[in-house]
């Protein structure tokens, strides 16, 4: 598990022969050598952290070190866990389904797309429905009129290969709706 994104160099990791040092509370301190710098922290018995190793000349912050390493796996726990991945959840059909079957397609493809998923909606061909694309055409057309409460066409129908397929984006909704 990686705790934190950013590695940073401490005590006597720096290398610079200058200096500018922030105070555990964000006042600046001055300029001064690397080696007066780790001396202040040591005597307050803290680190010496490296925050900006590009700056002229590097810039360097009295802390806890590892209490600013737990800070920042908590951070970075609580982004991961706020995140949302969207999936792409697929319903297949082919063109002779019948209503019922068809309409119980459509519920689970609405549950799919209420839960925040998009959906992709494909109609496989086989043997001599090929001549009939048309029909799959219109049952995709079907679906997406019939869903359009909960979501948006992204791709129109189109056909490769056999299979014959559109995406549905669910629609943005307000959280009160969604709870």
């Amino acid at each position: 598990m990686k705790i934190a994104s950013q590695t940073h160099l401490i005590n006597e990791e720096i290398q610079a022969p200058e200096v500018r040092l922030i105070g555990e509370d964000g006042e600046q301190l001055g300029i001064m050598s690397s080696a007066e710098a780790l001396e202040k922290a040591e005597e307050m018995e803290i680190d010496l952290v490296m925050i900006s190793p590009q700056a002229k000349p590097p810039v360097c912050k009295l802390m806890d070190y590892g209490k600013f390493r737990f800070e920042q796996a908590k951070k970075e726990k609580e982004a991961r866990k706020n995140q949302h991945v969207i999936e792409i959840k697929e319903i297949r059909m082919s063109p002779g389904i019948d209503d019922n079957d068809f309409n119980t397609k459509l519920k689970s493809g609405q549950k799919f797309l209420q839960g925040g998923d998009r959906l992709k909606v494909t109609i496989r061909f086989r043997g001599r429905e090929m001549a009939h694309t048309k029909i799959g055409e219109e049952l995709l057309m079907r679906f997406a009129e019939q869903s359009s409460e909960y979501a948006t066409m992204d791709k129109n129908p189109k056909l490769e290969g056999r299979n014959m397929s559109m995406f549905l984006s669910p629609k943005p909704q307000d959280k009160a709706n969604k709870k």
